[in-house]
């Protein structure tokens, strides 16, 4: 079976060769797609992290509200109960002073009608802010259940991606020193593969020794399919053209999907993963001396979490 995927792949190379014109421009059209697509996963991680930003400063907003809010009923408590202590006083004073004038009796009784009506009135407002207090103190308990699940997830995340950080070093132990790093940062895992490893110069066949190392990490791959996976090709600088391909863009897109390639056959489900050709426009060393040329000619592989649970917890 091997040997007849060998044999196909060197067909489909060779037809390669002959691709029209028409063809080459579909490609590049789905190309663009995928970088587009690569992009808006990009910018909904950024939205997600907003809109946690967002929930938690509504969060000290809605704590802060509470504390004004329990200010104010204490003050109420104390009005109230200021108003009817001097109900009950004057409530004595009107009885011994019932026997005394009208004139005097109609004044207390004003006054008596008075005092119920503000007692009366800081009754409804005293319910009043009893309710929207509680309302406030629900909305509140609810903002912080959403925080924490919100937390839990990206905690739960970032513990996933170390894993597979630590799962990722072990399996291409064999390969440090060879032109690749793993690294974990910003929740993401950078898989990088310097082109020494991989092809020879001006090439986009995988060697011997990178396949082992591609196939190597999609073992890894294949078991965590919640995980986006983007291929990108980087080159250097130095023009490149060839009957095939046009330039350095070609070549770092041809690159990315021989990786792709070599993950599906591996078991990675191609729906996790995206190729892009970023050719020499995202270089990480100098292009001036052949060893930063040599750091720029690279692979890189991007892990990225699938922030599906998030977004729909905030969508709720």
């Amino acid at each position: 079976m091997l040997k007849k995927v060998v044999f196909l792949v060197v067909i489909i190379v060779t037809l390669n060769a002959c691709v029209s014109k028409k063809i080459y421009q579909e490609l590049e059209t789905k190309f663009n797609k995928l970088r587009s697509s690569n992009t808006e996963l990009i910018q909904e991680k950024d939205d997600l992290l907003a809109s946690k930003k967002a929930v938690e400063t509504a969060l000290e907003k809605l704590k802060s509200d509470y504390t004004v809010l329990q200010t104010q009923k204490e003050i109420l408590d104390t009005e109230y109960a200021s108003l009817q202590n001097k109900y009950k006083n004057l409530d004595e004073s009107y009885k011994v002073l019932s026997a005394q004038s009208s004139k005097k009796l109609a004044e207390q009784s004003e006054k008596n009608r008075e005092l119920l009506a503000q007692l009366d009135e800081k009754e409804k407002t005293l319910a009043t802010e009893s309710i929207r207090l509680e309302n406030l103190q629900k909305e509140l308990n609810q903002r912080s259940i959403q925080i924490n699940e919100l937390q839990s997830l990206i905690n739960a995340k970032e513990a996933q991606m170390q894993q597979l950080k630590n799962a990722i070093s072990n399996a291409l132990h064999n390969f440090e020193g060879k032109g690749l790093t793993v690294v974990h940062k910003n929740g993401k895992i950078y898989v990088s593969m310097e082109n020494k490893l991989l092809f020879n110069s001006g090439s986009w066949a995988v060697g011997t020794e990178g396949k082992k190392a591609v196939e190597q990490l999609a073992s890894v791959l294949a078991k965590n399919t919640d995980i986006h996976v983007l291929i990108e090709g980087h080159t250097d600088n130095d023009p490149y053209a060839s009957a095939v391909l046009l330039d350095n863009w070609d070549l770092s897109v041809k690159r990315a999907t021989a990786i792709v390639r070599i993950l599906k056959n591996k078991g990675v489900n191609p729906t996790q993963i995206t190729a892009a050709g970023r050719s020499e426009f995202v270089p990480v060393s100098t292009n001036k001396t052949a060893a930063g040329k040599a750091k720029n000619r690279r692979i890189e592989i991007i892990l990225a979490p699938n922030f599906d649970e998030i977004s729909k917890l905030l969508n709720e």
